[in-house]
């Protein structure tokens, strides 16, 4: 039946409604005359008066064409296309009653008024009773897809009524978990609350939902996504589905550009083989868990089938929600997700956890990262990143940990802010305990900005473009290198899959990027112009700010030379000097003492010192090793 139905062409459909309004007339007549004359055979009625029946026919035929009521679908029949039969419901009643005048047939006048009537309740009627009919099959039917929509907000009735245009997808509820909406009818469908996802999927055969809350960030959209996947429904944001039925200049002017469009490189996309068996039935702390970086090491060590999940974080509410989130993609899996509230930097806590947990990596990723901040704390900075760190290093290499991975990055080499600083001492500890006898294989990562991390310049850009600009940029020069969430968290594994010990480990990351020509690319990519001196009618301004105290120009991913392949081809090994086990002592001893004492000049003058010092040996073994690819390295300002 629903094939029958799909297969009509428009002038099909349009007779079918041509003859529905036609047959409606006798009907009309007849039911007019019983009610009139009060009987259910109203036979002499009929015989004396049928001459009047095939001429109102043909006049509900030419004004059925001419006010186009045939051409209206089931789906938009609405108070306007009623408004249409109404018109001629009337203008029938009035032949009629014309006709009969100039005839002298013996009809009542009040029995043109009931024919009137009947036939607008039999048109409109019948109409709205084929549509329920075959709202009926298409739900049954495999020929149609039967979608929810989750928000009633203007977003999902906007999307409601572009989906009354499909004759193969069929709207059937709403989802949204506004209480005041429950219950009600909101463009014709009804509206659930989200508990009740399960009983609409099984009462309507629901096949696929569309989000249609735009304002929902990407993670929350992300985390109900997943949620609706375990029902086995598909799941569609509303781009998806504008690109679904073809309307690709709606999907460029509404999607955000995907991170990967904004590097100028390809990505880091090749496995290894026993890359999953580092962590396969492992036990795998992760610092930061709620982070940025730290939540994507937790989805993707799911991945690997870990044998419990050990989540560190210092704030609750970033415990909270990466907790919820982690506990939905570890359904139905034998993971065992902890959370431990507190700092890596709390030495009791920290052994505890590892004793309880019987914990095999460690993927260190808690740090203070912004860095006007820590330049305007600079004593909490170096708690956290540094001598956390070394809390931390240290009691995994008491317990026996097989792998610990620091997460640094590109403002640790050659440091000029105090962020920079303390994550280079964070790597000369992580280097110093690789160089002592144990069980545990220390390594690093380092890598630049992440897009679309809390440290990235990209939410701030999209924040602006957002608020309709200015762009702010530091300064026209500025540079950095980039790459995505993703890439992130899968190089740090790899590394920890890959390290013999003491390696530091960066992505080759191409040509860095010209901030200012990423700020172009987010502003064309939302749909707007720049507004400068060849551009005046533009739309969103960029802006000259100065750089920020302890901000570079330009950043490297490395200085020593003779940087070495490794098994996978986008990953480079570097080797650099490091402090002995004296040198390091002293370096510590120095840095508590500052911190205790609240003696922000002497943790200044201590971090100088001793990165000025790192730097000249590691520029001197850099020299001694030779040269290496010019595209490994980039010159500060």
């Amino acid at each position: 039946m629903v094939r029958v139905v799909l297969s009509l062409t428009r002038m099909q459909k349009r007779l079918v409604f041509l003859l529905l309004d036609v047959l409606c007339v006798p009907l009309a007549f007849y039911f007019a005359a019983a009610i009139q004359y009060s009987t259910l055979t109203p036979v002499a009625v009929l015989s004396r008066n049928w001459p009047l029946v095939p001429l109102l026919m043909v006049m509900a035929a030419a004004l059925s064409v001419v006010l186009r009521t045939s051409e209206v679908r089931l789906k938009h029949y609405d108070l306007l296309a009623a408004q249409r039969t109404s018109i001629v419901a009337f203008a029938l009643a009035l032949t009629s009653a014309m006709i009969a005048r100039l005839a002298e047939l013996p009809l009542p006048a009040g029995l043109h008024v009931v024919f009137g009537l009947v036939f607008l309740a039999l048109s409109a009627g019948g109409r709205i009773t084929m549509l329920h009919m075959l709202l009926a099959i298409y739900r049954r039917s495999p020929e149609i897809t039967r979608v929810v929509i989750y928000g009633a907000g203007r977003t999902g009735m906007a999307l409601a009524a572009a989906l009354r245009s499909r004759s193969d997808i069929l709207p059937v509820a709403f989802i949204d978990d506004n209480a005041t909406l429950r219950g009600l009818m909101v463009a014709g469908l009804p509206v659930f609350a989200g508990a009740h996802l399960k009983q609409v999927q099984d009462q309507y055969k629901v096949d696929r939902v569309i989000l249609a809350m735009p304002s929902l960030s990407v993670h929350k959209q992300s985390l109900l996504s997943r949620r609706l996947t375990k029902l086995g429904l598909e799941v569609q944001t509303l781009p998806a589905f504008a690109q679904l039925i073809g309307e690709e200049a709606l999907v460029d002017k509404l999607m955000v550009a995907p991170a990967s469009a904004l590097l100028s490189r390809e990505g880091l996309h090749a496995e290894l083989e026993g890359e999953l068996e580092a962590y396969r039935g492992a036990s795998v702390m992760i610092t930061g868990a709620g982070g940025s970086i730290g939540l994507e090491l937790c989805r993707q060590v799911i991945a690997f089938a870990p044998r419990r999940l050990v989540l560190v974080e210092i704030s609750e509410v970033a415990l909270y929600t990466a907790a919820m989130e982690l506990r939905i993609l570890t359904e139905g899996l034998a993971i065992d997700v902890v959370q431990v509230l507190g700092s890596v930097g709390d030495g009791a806590l920290v052994e505890r956890a590892l004793r309880e947990h019987e914990v095999d990596a460690v993927l260190h990723a808690a740090a203070y990262k912004h860095v006007p901040i820590v330049e305007a704390n600079p004593r909490a900075g170096v708690a956290n990143n540094a001598l956390a760190t070394a809390v931390l290093a240290q009691k995994a290499r008491a317990a026996g940990v097989r792998r610990f991975v620091l997460v640094s990055t590109d403002k640790a080499v050659r440091p000029a802010s105090t962020m920079g600083a303390t994550k280079r001492v964070a790597e000369l500890i992580v280097q110093g305990q690789a160089a002592q006898p144990g069980r545990t294989i220390f390594s690093i990562v380092r890598f630049g900005n992440v897009l679309g991390s809390s440290g990235s310049v990209i939410p701030l850009f999209q924040e602006q473009i957002a608020a309709g600009g200015p762009v702010t940029l530091t300064n026209e020069e500025v540079t950095r290198y980039f790459m995505t969430v993703h890439e992130a968290a899968r190089l740090v594994l790899i590394a920890g899959s890959l390290a013999r010990g003491g390696e530091v480990y960066v992505l080759d990351m191409g040509a860095p990027v010209a901030i200012r020509d990423l700020a172009r690319r987010l502003i064309a990519s939302a749909g707007y112009s720049v507004r400068d001196a060849e551009n005046p009618e533009g739309d969103i301004e960029i802006v000259n700010i100065g750089l920020r105290p302890g901000e570079k120009l330009h950043e490297e991913l490395m200085v020593g030379r003779g940087a070495r392949s490794t098994a996978h081809p986008k990953i480079i090994e570097v080797r650099e000097a490091h402090l002995s086990e004296i040198e390091l002592a002293g370096l510590l001893r120095a840095l508590r003492e500052a911190v205790e004492h609240d003696d922000i000049e002497a943790l200044d003058t201590v971090l100088s010192r001793w990165i000025f010092a790192t730097d000249l040996r590691r520029d001197a073994a850099a020299r001694a090793e030779g040269p290496t690819a010019a595209s490994y390295t980039i010159s500060a300002e």
